[in-house]
């Protein structure tokens, strides 16, 4: 016979050890599921902003295209070159998938109030220019932003900007 002493130790994890490492993987995957919809609403952001200055440039295009003066609504004319899917993007919605509505406001007063063209067709005069809910975007002449707050503006020669975020308004001064 012979004199080996059998092993009785196992080799293996323990129960612990396990426990552990679950632990810190179900730690990681609470972060990434945390910070993923952050990432897509920033996404989603940048993306409107892009729109907004999208926008902007069909704006101050106008205004080079008709020596140098911004759009005005007189006597309910209408811009049907500002339709949201001409001058937005080709789909004519933002991110979310809300369609856009492009709404050119020339004259603001207090309020904010001004005349109005909807997606190209004239609106009613003294229209309130409200915060933007999705999809809205205000293209105001002679309107200001004052720390994203849309205002007044002083020169024809101005014009904001202002849409929806989700983390915030949207609102960017213009000049030509």
């Amino acid at each position: 016979m012979s004199n080996k002493k059998l092993s009785t130790t196992k080799k293996g994890f323990t129960i612990i050890e396990v426990v552990l490492v679950l632990a810190i993987a179900g730690l990681i995957f609470l972060m990434v599921f945390v910070a993923l919809p952050a990432l897509q609403r920033n996404q989603r952001d940048t993306q409107r902003r892009q729109d907004y200055a999208d926008a902007a440039a069909a704006i101050i295009g106008y205004a080079s295209n008709n020596g140098g003066k911004l759009p005005t609504l007189t006597n309910s004319t209408a811009y049907p070159q500002f339709a949201a899917n001409k001058i937005i993007n080709t789909t004519g919605k933002d991110p979310s998938n809300v369609n856009y509505s492009l709404i050119v406001c020339s004259g603001t007063a207090a309020g904010p109030k001004g005349t109005c063209s909807v997606n190209g067709a004239a609106a009613a005069s003294n229209t309130n220019i409200t915060a933007p809910g999705s999809g809205q975007v205000y293209v105001v002449v002679k309107g200001k932003c004052d720390n994203g707050v849309l205002k007044v503006g002083t020169s024809d020669k101005e014009f904001a900007v202002y849409g929806y975020m989700e983390g915030a308004t949207y609102c960017n001064n213009y000049n030509i």
